[in-house]
């Protein structure tokens, strides 16, 4: 196919007329050559996940969230509670561990939607929305990006665990099961954020409705202290979180034990947060 210029009489000499290439021409060129194929729903999830860790390595400050920040709150806590709830740091941190890594990865999954919220503010997802790709890919490929956020943070935090005197009877196998439900409920609740992020319009306001849900739930749990301590009404509450679940199964994993029912009740609060908070979170970035 060619554009031809041809020049009329009458015209100035550096005045050309350009004709439009025939349909015909055109048809020919474009039914000539093969379309790329369709990306798999993996594919184009494992390729924007890939962007989230991307973005870590042109802003590594973002891993402040899931290094300083699990350091802290393992060492804050242990040595401020242990002498006052077990006698010793060595003692409590063998409860305590478990309960703050899962408080800690539970809580930096509220990231996950300042990080939505900011794309769509700089308008990238309304270029997301154009590609010919699994609809849910983007939602998807962030949460995947954020799961390897959550090792990091788990590494982190057993680390220290370790040096402070923590030592899980479960070994290597234990530890890896706990952290692998960890992450289960971690990728679920996440959706959550997704959510909000969708829904509101800036990430401050993300943030603010972030910590009003977090704190309560994580800290009204017995991440910290075994609840039989606490008041009957509050005791009811305590018993029936989804934190206390996974916070309970997680400790009994790492300590050899097979807490079956608290495994059933983490892996199915895990499938009613991703069949609710992922189908809204759709349904609003397919509207946004």
């Amino acid at each position: 196919m060619s554009t031809v210029a041809t020049k009329d009489k009458g015209q100035a000499p550096d005045e050309l007329t350009f004709e439009a290439p025939k349909a015909e021409e055109l048809a020919a060129l474009l039914v000539s050559k093969d379309r790329p194929p369709r990306p798999s729903a993996l594919s184009a999830s494992l390729t924007f996940g890939w962007r989230a860790m991307l973005k870590i390595k042109h802003v590594p400050e973002q891993l402040f969230d899931v290094t300083a920040f699990p350091i802290m709150m393992v060492l804050m806590y242990a040595y401020l509670f242990g002498g006052a709830l077990a006698g010793s740091v060595e003692e409590y941190v063998q409860f305590l561990l478990p309960g703050i890594l899962t408080m800690s990865i539970v809580m930096i999954t509220m990231y996950t939607g300042v990080a939505v919220n900011t794309d769509i503010t700089k308008g990238v997802f309304d270029r997301f929305r154009t590609l010919p790709i699994w609809r849910p890919a983007p939602m998807v490929g962030y949460l995947l990006g954020d799961v390897i956020r959550y090792l990091i943070a788990s590494v982190v935090m057993l680390s220290v665990g370790m040096i402070i005197g923590y030592r899980p009877d479960g070994g290597v196998v234990g530890v890896a099961a706990g952290v692998a439900l960890l992450m289960v409920f971690s990728f679920a609740f996440s959706w959550i954020w997704t959510m909000f992020g969708l829904l509101l319009r800036t990430e401050k306001s993300v943030m603010g409705v972030s910590m009003m849900v977090i704190f309560p739930l994580t800290f009204l749990s017995n991440v910290f202290v075994d609840p039989k301590t606490m008041p009957g009404w509050l005791q009811a509450f305590v018993n029936n979180s989804p934190v206390t679940h996974v916070a309970t199964a997680v400790r009994e994993l790492m300590a050899g034990n097979w807490p079956a029912a608290d495994i059933g009740w983490t892996l199915g609060w895990s499938a009613v947060l991703l069949a609710v908070f992922g189908t809204v979170t759709m349904r609003l970035y397919n509207r946004k």
